[in-house]
């Protein structure tokens, strides 16, 4: 596997393999390794640490005593040989020119313990006499040069050398001085009493280090053990109501009480097992909201009626993200669904309120259509919308174009759809799903008219960071809009933070990170994570035949080769989507990879979008006229590399696309989630397939078992590409296992079911304030 699937989160389940360079980190990671992989406690660390530090010391000790101890000895050696020197003086003097005597006289210098040999040497550096035990290599002549000073006359020496029966010190004192210098007598002392001397010290030091080494970490043991208990004890005793004996737990006592509620809520959001279903999502609803109608409000409806020439109105489902993660847990839980009426055929097959029911046949939940005039369209949704607030948010170097006319037409539109919500709702205190950015003033405007409703925000785009948000002429009114939500929901912990960057920067409100909220006004709305994902398993699989005969479909329908590799993309045509640089890899692999030229075509599904704005007409023309180029340069009779197919979709073809295909390859230049990776994955029940995915999506963080890539380098995503097309079968297994395993529990059932769960936890904190209220009004 490669090395990026290390990074797998647990919650996944997956396991892969890495290499020790992959996993060797830093020193405590090596000792774990070697005690089996099990991690060391904090109380063995500290043991560890305070052994290596005395052993640290101990080196540092032995270093300072092995220097001082040698400088002491050498000082003793040359005080002895000086003395010695002096009193054998007169006799060497005596007997200089009797070899014989002279002898006599040096092996008496011997007899001294630590004296092993003696030799003296003429001034000419010849050899007078020695003792038996004197080494040869140490002749008189190479002494004596060491000896001579710049003047000529002969000094002192003392060194220490290395012989191979032990160290020795040679010291050599001139006889005479000057002109009268008769020559020189060596002394060579056995040095074996000091290597065993440092012996005794060197055992004397190691077992107080061991004794030390011991004592530590026996005391370390007991007083972290103790110092855990009591702290154990005094938290427990505060956590119970009683009053605590160490005032600093005391701020402590907050987060650990957030933290169990905290548990406690994922406990009865996820019942501790079980996989989230369309059942389990309506029992959850049943259990936390008694069974209350669900509201949502989106720009977007999930089933458009258009007019056909001489024939019934045709359902058609919008290439849409949104609808694609709502319209399954609409099924589920039933209610209403507020959108904009954009189809010819809309208002055809709408009742005498405006609604229409859905799915067709099933009709389980309702549509509110909202109807805006040419104007308010062009200026609430192409406008505001789609060319100022959609380029701000992407990092997708697109300028925003913000105008005035078209804020007016966002605002009126917001306040239609407004309208249409408080018409439908049942109650004073219903729940609302608001969704995107179309739809950032409603919150506020909800909250103004139906000031007990549950307003649940989704922000389905990645939110910008302050310095980009604040180039918006209308950013408090975006914020404050934003703020009349109950709850406030992002893709990612990043785009939370985004947001509570701004809101700091361009609003008076009091940001509480620690609880995820924010208070201006004296309302409080909560900004939480919440990733979205698709319906699992997909109810459009189920008319679908196997990925094989989905395959040999597909090849015969666009004239592909029996033995054709395939690639897909689904998107809408969007310059947020990389289609241009998604291309321009697959050029790239081919150009790389010429024996991939003729068996590997990719399919591009670009459904036309926003075609009434200028930058979305010359994306349209740019993608068909490098599709094109790319043919004609590798295309031949019979085979295009480049399969661009423009227009629209039904979601069984989308899934029949997705099961035949041998990769899928989403480049995004910057998402929110994107679900497209998802689907695919969702529609390989072969587990076999290669998802290439761009590292700006927030999928890509859910998602490390895919192909990471850059979209915008080319290169890189090229040789992702040939490395999708030459993965064997079982390296694919193993990804897409662990992706589907993942897409199965991560679902947009538990999507919808943790966020309704949030909710019905923020109701009944509000009923119980009313309540009380109450009492104290009753009471006054």
């Amino acid at each position: 596997m490669r090395a990026e699937t290390c990074a797998l989160r647990l919650a996944s389940g997956s396991t892969s393999t890495c290499s020790n360079s992959a996993l060797v980190k830093t020193s405590w990671r090596t000792v774990e390794l070697e005690y089996g992989g099990r991690p060391l406690s904090k109380t063995t660390r500290l043991a560890v640490g305070l052994v290596l530090a005395l052993g640290l010391l101990t080196w540092a000790a032995w270093a300072l005593v092995h220097r001082t101890t040698q400088g002491w000895f050498e000082k003793d050696i040359n005080l002895r040989t000086q003395l010695a020197f002096t009193g054998a003086n007169r006799s060497l003097t005596q007997h200089w020119n009797n070899s014989a005597e002279l002898t006599d006289v040096l092996s008496e210098l011997a007899r001294d313990e630590r004296i092993m040999a003696a030799a003296a040497c003429s001034g000419s550096f010849e050899l007078l006499a020695k003792t038996r035990d004197y080494p040869a290599v140490f002749s008189c002549r190479g002494l004596g040069e060491q000896m001579r000073t710049v003047g000529g006359e002969l000094g002192q020496l003392g060194a220490t050398h290395e012989l191979p029966g032990g160290d020795v010190h040679v010291s050599a004192m001139p006889l005479g001085a000057g002109a009268d210098s008769m020559g020189f007598i060596v002394l060579v002392h056995d040095l074996s009493f000091l290597n065993r001397r440092e012996a005794t010290a060197q055992r004397f030091l190691l077992g107080a280090f061991a004794l030390l080494a011991a004592a530590a970490s026996a005391l370390t043991f007991l007083a972290t053990r103790w110092s855990f208990r009591r702290w154990s004890e005094e938290l427990r005793s505060e956590l119970g109501g009683r009053t605590s004996l160490r005032p600093e737990f005391r701020p402590l006592i907050g987060d650990v009480r957030a933290l169990v509620e905290r548990v406690i809520s994922e406990r009865e959001a996820e019942q501790e097992s079980g996989d989230w279903t369309p059942a389990r999502l309506k029992q959850t609803l049943q259990r936390h909201l008694h069974g209350e109608r669900v509201v949502v409000v989106a720009n977007r409806e999930p089933y458009i009626h258009e007019r056909v020439p001489d024939g019934e109105p045709r359902v058609v489902h919008p290439a849409s993200g949104l609808v694609t993660a709502l319209e399954p847990v609409m099924r589920a839980c039933s209610g209403v669904w507020v959108a904009h009426g954009s189809g010819s055929a809309d208002r055809d097959t709408v009742d005498a309120h405006d609604r229409v029911l859905v799915p067709p046949g099933e009709e389980s939940y309702a549509i509110r259509r909202v109807w805006l005039t040419e104007a308010e369209e062009t200026g609430y949704y192409y406008g505001f919308a789609n060319e100022g607030l959609w380029p701000l948010c992407h990092i997708a170097h697109t300028r925003p174009v913000f105008r005035a006319d078209d804020f007016a037409q966002y605002q009126a539109a917001n306040r239609k759809f407004v309208d249409a919500v408080c018409e439908e709702v049942d109650s004073d205190d219903p729940i609302i799903l608001v969704q995107d950015y179309h739809l950032a003033l409603a919150p506020r405007m909800i909250r103004e008219r139906l000031p007990r409703a549950t307003v649940l925000t989704f922000w389905h785009v990645p939110w910008p960071n302050a310095e980009r948000f604040g180039i918006c002429p209308y950013r408090k009114e975006i914020l404050e809009g934003l703020l009349g939500s109950s709850i406030l929901g992002f893709h990612t912990p990043a785009h939370c933070n985004n947001f509570f960057d701004s809101v700091d920067r361009f609003l008076e409100s009091r940001i509480d990170r620690e609880n995820a909220g924010v208070v201006r006004g004296g309302h409080r709305t909560f900004v939480r994570p919440y990733p979205i994902s698709v319906e699992w398993p997909v109810h459009w699989l189920a008319d679908l035949p196997p990925a094989s005969e989905c395959r040999r479909r597909v090849r015969v329908e666009l004239g592909l080769g029996e033995d054709a590799l395939i690639g897909v993309g689904v998107d809408r045509l969007d310059y947020t989507k990389g289609v241009e640089e998604r291309l321009l890899a697959v050029e790239r692999m081919l150009e790389a990879h010429p024996e991939y030229r003729g068996r590997f075509s990719f399919i591009q599904v670009a459904a036309p979008s926003r075609t009434v704005l200028e930058r979305y007409r010359l994306l349209n023309e740019a993608v068909v006229a490098l599709a094109e180029r790319i043919n004609e340069r590798f295309g031949t009779e019979g085979y295009r590399p480049i399969v661009l197919l423009r227009e629209h979709h039904e979601p069984p073809r989308v899934f029949e696309l997705y099961r035949a295909a041998d990769l899928a390859y989403v480049s995004s230049l910057h998402d929110g989630m994107n679900l497209v990776a998802k689907e695919f994955v969702a529609a390989r029940e072969d587990e076999a397939g290669v998802l290439v995915l761009s590292q700006f999506t927030g999928a890509a963080q859910e998602m490390p078992e895919a192909l990471l890539v850059n979209p915008y380098d080319i290169e890189q995503a090229s040789v992702a590409l040939a490395a999708a097309l030459s993965m064997t079968p079982d390296e694919q297994r193993q990804r897409m296992r662990a992706l589907r395993r993942y897409v199965a529990e991560f679902n947009v059932y538990r999507w919808a079911g943790r966020m309704l769960v949030d909710a019905a936890r923020l109701r009944r904190r509000q009923r119980v304030r009313l309540a009380f209220e109450s009492v104290d009004e009753a009471a006054e």
